[in-house]
């Protein structure tokens, strides 16, 4: 059966991720706070669904905004699409995207209520992301991938 939107109930949400990168080449990771219904208190990038009549890229101009304050300014590259399911069940269909944005990166916005603290990370650090995930590796293999599209830009 599919809604007036079209959307199946059996298709997968869609979603967008952010992979922001600095100029030292670190990628940013927000802290999910611990009330959250899915993924509480775990290290997660920028992103979140897609909207009704909403593209992937304005999808992305808003969360990143949202969730940090920032406004993007170049998507450098799609890092790839991932196919998960939430602790609630359902299936998400993420695009990540790696990305540059403007504002003072040292003092990002967070999203009151929902994320509590923030942190760039090199490709050493990858371990961070591992923290409170039972396992799921998602997030991990998510930068991962932006930290391997940005050695194809020199970083």
């Amino acid at each position: 059966m599919t809604s007036p939107t079209g959307r199946s109930a059996a298709d997968p949400l869609l979603c967008v991720g952010a992979l922001i990168v600095d100029d030292d080449g670190r990628i940013f990771v927000q802290r999910r706070s611990p009330d959250r219904r899915l993924f509480p208190d775990t290290w997660d990038i920028a992103g979140g669904h897609v909207e009704a009549d909403e593209s992937l890229e304005e999808t992305l101009h808003r969360e990143v905004r949202e969730e940090t304050g920032w406004i993007l300014s170049h998507v450098l590259g799609t890092v790839g699409e991932h196919t998960w399911k939430g602790d609630d069940g359902l299936y998400r269909l993420e695009t990540d995207f790696l990305c540059r944005v403007d504002g003072d990166l040292s003092r990002p916005r967070l999203e009151a209520g929902k994320h509590t603290e923030f942190v760039w990370i090199t490709e050493a650090e990858l371990d961070l992301l591992d923290e409170n995930r039972d396992g799921d590796d998602t997030i991990r293999r998510i930068v991962t991938d932006g930290f391997t599209m940005l050695r194809m830009f020199g970083f």
